[in-house]
């Protein structure tokens, strides 16, 4: 990517795009705050959280009632979702996020002593961290590749990856999009790799659904996505996607009274829990393609750029390289700002108190990173606010 003066190319023409007028009123996000953190926790639109309340009163003027068919009525809206995302039903399972996906998909491969887990320095912390415990468990040894932060194409992503591969490598977990630098990592070319190499892989989607055009590789033998980010499903709405071969092996985290009937069937029921948030997840989908999801996913990469270009040249900050059509930005901070974790939370909690904003940080050494997102809510101003308000902030 070309630089000018230090900021990127694209980044020079980055302008904010016409809000989508159909969105008016969609979100409950209060008018006083910036939630420019869509990216972590995301913001049910009203349609879907009305869905969501009319099955929660159904539920209880009749628990019995509600709970008799109820894992069919799972299935009907796992069935819905799959066509949404052109992929297999049976082979696709609800679960609650992907901190529990990665959990069963990880329990479900077998490994041996000396066996290599990879991942990256860009991964999702927890997630990272679950393939630390299954190593632990199983004798089995995690290996984490340094992605550089200024990778100009996702070339050079895959060939870091493919580089740290060897041997002794059985399974490779990593991010489609990544959390801190929302940068593309598992893509078709990498996975196809990988999997000609032998390489077991699992793929964080977190990000993808909603997002991305098609978010599910047929290559990744694991993938797995969070529906309450950018798919408009309410909290916690995750989806487990396995390839055909490994259906009939996944070991879901409990047992069940749908145990006997396999995937997906044994991984969705646990008992008496709130399933109105899966039951409502269609209604999330209905609502992007009533939007459009091509102008929806234009809008907010079109805004994430320009707050990233008002954070570069409002508060100095250096841009990393984005990926085509992503929802979110990342930026660097200064040496010396949150370079450690325990300086990650005072720093976002000081730009909420001074700023009414909502960011994501992640320490990281040289200087931290800062991620901002853009949704249908988001306007160009909170942008701006955040990146003045920075560079005082800075200064002190």
């Amino acid at each position: 990517m070309n630089r000018v003066n230090g900021m990127p190319e694209d980044l020079w023409t980055a302008e904010p795009p016409t809000p989508l007028a159909a969105a008016d009123g969609l979100f409950a996000v209060s008018p006083d705050a910036a939630h420019l953190n869509h990216g972590s926790y995301g913001a049910v639109p009203h349609p879907v959280r009305r869905v969501q309340e009319e099955l929660r009163t159904a539920h209880e003027l009749d628990p019995d009632g509600f709970f008799a068919d109820l894992p069919a009525r799972v299935g009907a809206a796992r069935t819905r979702i799959a066509a949404e995302l052109a992929v297999d039903p049976d082979r696709l399972a609800l679960v609650s996020n992907v901190t529990e996906a990665v959990a069963i998909a990880l329990d479900s491969i077998v490994f041996s002593p000396g066996d290599r887990i990879l991942v990256t320095d860009h991964g999702y912390g927890v997630v990272n961290r679950a393939a630390e415990r299954r190593a632990a468990e199983t004798g089995a040894e995690v290996v984490t590749v340094e992605l550089p932060l200024d990778a100009p194409d996702e070339r050079a992503v895959r060939e870091a990856v493919l580089a740290a591969v060897d041997d002794r490598t059985t399974v490779a977990v990593l991010d489609q999009i990544t959390s801190p630098t929302a940068r593309l990592v598992a893509g078709p070319a990498l996975l196809a790799e990988l999997r000609a190499r032998g390489v077991t892989t699992v793929v964080d989607g977190a990000h993808a659904p909603g997002m991305l055009p098609d978010p599910i590789d047929p290559n990744a033998d694991f993938w797995f996505g969070n529906l309450h980010k950018w798919a408009f499903a309410p909290r916690a709405t995750g989806l487990l996607a396995v390839r055909p071969e490994w259906v009939g092996r996944v070991r879901p985290l409990t047992f069940s009274w749908e145990h006997d009937r396999g995937f997906p069937w044994h991984v969705e029921w646990r008992g008496t829990c709130d399933y109105t948030a899966w039951l409502a997840a269609p209604t999330g989908f209905e609502l992007l393609r009533e939007l459009g999801p091509a102008a929806v996913a234009a809008h907010n990469a079109a805004l994430a750029a320009y707050g990233q270009r008002a954070l570069v040249e409002r508060a100095g900050l250096r841009a990393l390289p984005a990926t085509p059509g992503v929802s979110m930005r990342t930026v660097r901070l200064p040496v010396g700002w949150a370079e450690a974790e325990e300086d990650v939370r005072p720093l976002m909690g000081e730009v909420w108190r001074r700023l009414g904003t909502r960011i994501a940080v992640r320490p990281w050494d040289g200087g931290g990173l800062l991620r901002i997102s853009a949704q249908l809510y988001n306007r160009a101003a909170e942008y701006e606010r955040l990146a003045d308000g920075l560079a005082e902030l800075l200064k002190e």
